[in-house]
């Protein structure tokens, strides 16, 4: 049994892949500032333990208390998720310097924050696993998002820092880097558009298989980064995109 926190788990991928871990039997706890969210995969049931706290990530202080409940409830931590995210969408002249500070506070600095606090538990487990969702907006941009695609793209030297700095303890850092999810968290991208329904058939249109992803198909990947098949993989990036960044 694995003991896993997943910071940003209410809904899309992060519910998901909670739900997947929890079908093995494992152990989670999600963090997350979605109280509705929560409270509808409470009310879920189903095999393995399911804890929920909320937190609001954007809060430096929020990481290591998530850090500290999960290895209290747990008895230690095996896997931490590092999956919350805030995605802006604004003309160039419309960006504050909150908005700016908001994503990465919570895209970037929250991940580091999380590594932070937990390296201890995760040394300690020997099994260890940070896990972190970039994006492939840290491969490409588009605009109206420069914070976002920002905060993605420095997600992936993170990884590598933290595997290399890690990795004598045996715990392994790695990225998922999603594609197009079919989930609300890109609603403001497509309310970002002259004609979002244009936008999403060209977009889909683009992608070699033709549709958009389902958080399962990354939460696929996160179980695989997790488990035993995953212990010699650390630093690296799991593209999960369909083929989109491919072509």
């Amino acid at each position: 049994m694995l003991r896993v926190l997943i910071a940003g788990g209410a809904t899309g991928i992060g519910a998901a892949t909670a739900r997947a871990f929890r079908a093995r039997g494992d152990a989670v706890l999600i963090a997350d500032r979605n109280e509705a969210g929560l409270a509808a995969l409470r009310a879920e049931g189903g095999p393995g333990r399911l804890e929920t706290v909320t937190a609001d990530l954007s809060d430096a202080a929020a990481p290591r208390a998530v850090v500290d409940t999960a290895a209290r409830l747990f008895g230690g931590l095996d896997v931490v998720f590092a999956n919350a995210g805030v995605l802006l969408a604004r003309r160039l002249a419309d960006w504050t310097p909150q908005d700016f500070d908001l994503t990465l506070a919570v895209n970037l600095r929250a991940p580091f924050l999380l590594a932070q606090a937990a390296a201890p538990h995760l040394a300690r487990s020997g099994r260890g696993r940070i896990i972190v969702t970039s994006s492939t907006g840290g491969l490409r941009g588009h605009a109206g998002m420069p914070a976002y695609h920002a905060s993605k793209a420095g997600l992936l030297n993170l990884v590598r820092a933290l595997a290399d700095e890690l990795g004598p303890d045996g715990t392994t850092v790695n990225a998922v880097a999603p594609g197009w999810i079919e989930t609300p968290f890109n609603d403001a991208f497509w309310q970002h558009q002259a004609d979002p329904e244009a936008a999403r058939h060209d977009l889909e249109a683009s992608i070699p298989l033709r549709r958009q992803g389902v958080p399962e198909d990354v939460a696929g990947a996160v179980l695989f980064l997790a488990g035993p098949e995953a212990a010699y993989v650390t630093g690296q990036t799991i593209v999960v995109d369909g083929g989109y960044s491919a072509v």
